[in-house]
């Protein structure tokens, strides 16, 4: 890993590690050839090779002119010129007699002499080719290092080394406490008198908790960038091979090799990979990791302390992260890194705005505003998607268009403006979108409408967008029963104007919301009256998500009843929207036929439908006024721009 200071420094001459390789593999192939050249013999005697039938036959006619006589073979000349050989038969004893016989002139060969040091090597030839070869993969592994061939139970980790677009604490925004407490470990290792003169101990570890995107990655790279010390990363996969005890061999490397840059920062990713809980499951793979995390566990705070090595790690999992991990004296800090609020969001559109060239109408905070919930990650792809939106469109600045479009297609999903739909299936998804619209107005504990739109988004033929107007950290009651209400009026909806029997399979989406939430009202908020203030459903790894299970907690009397206080909740809801839209049905036409002639209205535009009956846009000063039809009434054709099909998605709502 110190090898690894400078990537620019060049090796001194004579040990270039290519050419040291070229040499090594050059020998071996020439030890081969040397092998093969010796074990091959001295190759095939001059001259045309024919039967020794054939040879006596030549001999007894006289067309032998002289021949020499070898152990295995025979080789002569004919008087014609012609040389010739044969193989000789050992059994044949007469054959001197048959040469005089006919006047052949017969010579013998003398037996090739071979130095008793030459066959020594020859024998022993294979057994040093074999030795060497050995040595060399021994070396490797000594060797070691990211590039050794055995090379398994050295370290992985890279110092990173940012010459060009380093990261800083100035390019972290939104998470401001976060910030602060690594701003704190930087100082440590730049100035540690100041805090060891009072007491005060460099931390041995920080661990970066927060959900994907929220910039845990990124706020290490600023560490690295701020510290001015060695900073190397590796990822918890890294640790981990199918062979046991390579995984801890690593550990120990990267330690070593830590040691000798210290003071320095480890940055290990996704540590959840090899810091998981122990005692679970069997198999080698899973020793295999055990044996990792306990060698980390020593490493961090064992009998050989340390010093002067800070390890940085980050997951979204804590909750399955070993308990010896989360102590102090290892991970002294849990630096939790939060989706940003409405703040820190501006502040982090402010960021990623720096590199877009952007129009005068752009308004950070009303896209903060717009994006609750969005992480750090999210941000910038929205920023992305807008200026990939304004060179589609051929503008030289990204406009505030450029903000809303992207964030409809990232929230929402792109438009399918491609998609044939008949008449009848538009209708529908009008008046199952403004039965949405119509209850949450309706509904005061509901958040506002932001948009509306039955052009086809995603998997839904429609939505109804609902933004809230400032962040939420919790939820209430009554803003759960609103929520069911309005998540259960677009089915409603589609029941009061096109009867029972015509009822479509567009709410599956809003179904499904509807089911979870009051499930989780019953089962882990205790806001049923009948079951009271207990937690009956447990995930089984501490929380619900990544395809894990829950597990209810009570016998088949107590799952009976909440299954009934669930299908209570959502036909409560249910009940709600239908007096809602049953006394209202002229404002559900009314605003059925706008989105119908319209196909998307903002949450304004529908707030001055209900109130004055009528759409004002500066860009449509000729544009019609909405009068409110009776029920039963012919609904105006939809416009030319849209099209869709499929079950509407859970977003719907």
């Amino acid at each position: 890993m110190n090898d690894q200071n400078d990537p620019n420094e060049q090796p001194p001459e004579g040990q270039n590690p290519w050419v040291r390789q070229l040499m090594i593999w050059g020998g071996i192939f020439m030890a081969l050839l040397l092998v093969v050249s010796m074990f091959s013999g001295g190759g095939q005697p001059a001259g045309s090779a024919i039967p020794y039938s054939e040879f006596r036959n030549q001999v007894a006619a006289g067309e032998v002119k002289d021949v020499q006589i070898g152990d295995d073979v025979i080789t002569g000349t004919l008087k014609s010129g012609e040389a010739f050989s044969t193989v000789p038969v050992t059994s044949d004893t007469r054959i001197t007699a048959l040469l005089e016989e006919n006047d052949v002139q017969f010579t013998g060969t003398a037996r090739e002499q071979q130095s008793l040091l030459l066959l020594i090597l020859v024998q022993a030839l294979p057994f040093i080719l074999i030795l060497g070869i050995a040595f060399f993969a021994l070396r490797q592994m000594q060797k070691g290092g990211n590039g050794g061939a055995m090379g398994f139970g050295k370290s992985k980790a890279k110092m990173l080394t940012e010459r060009s677009g380093k990261v800083t604490f100035d390019d972290v925004a939104g998470i401001d406490e976060a910030r602060e407490e690594l701003e704190e470990v930087v100082e440590f290792l730049k100035d540690p008198t100041r805090f060891s003169k009072l007491g005060g101990q460099i931390p041995k570890g920080a661990l970066l908790v927060g959900s994907p995107g929220t910039g845990k990655t990124l706020l290490a790279r600023a560490i690295a960038g701020e510290a001015g010390v060695p900073f190397f990363t590796i990822s918890g996969s890294d640790f981990v091979e199918m062979f046991v005890g390579v995984g801890a061999s690593r550990v120990r490397d990267m330690f070593e090799q830590a040691k000798k840059s210290a003071p320095c920062i480890v940055f290990i990713d996704e540590i959840d990979a090899v810091g998981r809980s122990r005692g679970h499951g069997l198999g080698n793979s899973n020793d295999e990791r055990e044996q990792t995390l306990n060698q980390l566990l020593v490493e961090m705070d064992g009998f050989e302390a340390n010093e002067g090595i800070i390890i940085v790690a980050a997951t979204n999992r804590p909750d399955v992260l070993d308990p010896a991990l989360l102590r102090p004296g290892r991970f002294d800090r849990q630096v939790v890194v939060p989706i940003p609020d409405i703040d820190g969001r501006e502040k982090i559109l402010g960021v990623h705005m720096k590199k877009v060239p952007l129009a005068p109408d752009v308004n950070p905070r009303t896209i903060a505003r717009g994006t609750p919930g969005f992480s750090g990650a999210d941000l910038a792809n929205l920023v992305n998607e807008a200026a990939l939106l304004a060179a589609r469109r051929n503008k030289r600045l990204v406009a505030m268009q450029e903000f809303e479009d992207a964030k409809d297609k990232v929230m929402m999903g792109a438009e399918r403006r491609s998609m044939v739909m008949t008449e009848d299936e538009k209708k529908m998804t009008a008046y199952h979108e403004a039965g949405h619209a119509l209850v949450s107005l309706n509904e005061p504990a509901s958040d506002p409408i932001h948009k509306a739109t039955i052009i086809p988004r995603g998997r839904a033929l429609g939505m109804v967008m609902r933004l809230p107007e400032r962040d939420s950290y919790s939820y209430h009651r009554d803003k759960m029963h609103a929520n069911l209400a309005v998540a259960m009026g677009g089915r409603v909806a589609e029941d009061i104007i096109f009867g029972h029997d015509k009822v479509s399979s567009g709410a599956s989406g809003d179904i499904q919301y509807a089911t979870d939430l009051a499930r989780n009202m019953v089962t882990k908020w205790g806001m049923s009256e009948k079951l009271g203030p207990l937690q009956y459903e447990q995930s089984q790894e501490g929380y619900l998500g990544m395809g894990q299970t829950a597990r209810t907690m009570g016998g088949a009397e107590t799952n009976k009843l909440i299954d009934a206080e669930i299908k209570s909740l959502v036909e409560g809801g249910l009940k709600r929207a239908e007096e809602i839209l049953k006394s209202q049905e002229d404002k559900l036409h009314t605003l059925a036929q706008a989105l119908l002639e319209y196909e998307t209205l903002t949450g304004e535009e529908i707030n001055q439908l209900m109130k004055d009956g009528k759409i004002d846009r500066p860009d449509e000063p000729k544009g019609p006024n909405i009068v409110k039809p009776v029920a039963g009434s012919t609904v105006p054709k939809a416009g030319k721009r849209f099209g869709g099909s499929g079950d509407e998605a859970p977003q719907g709502a």
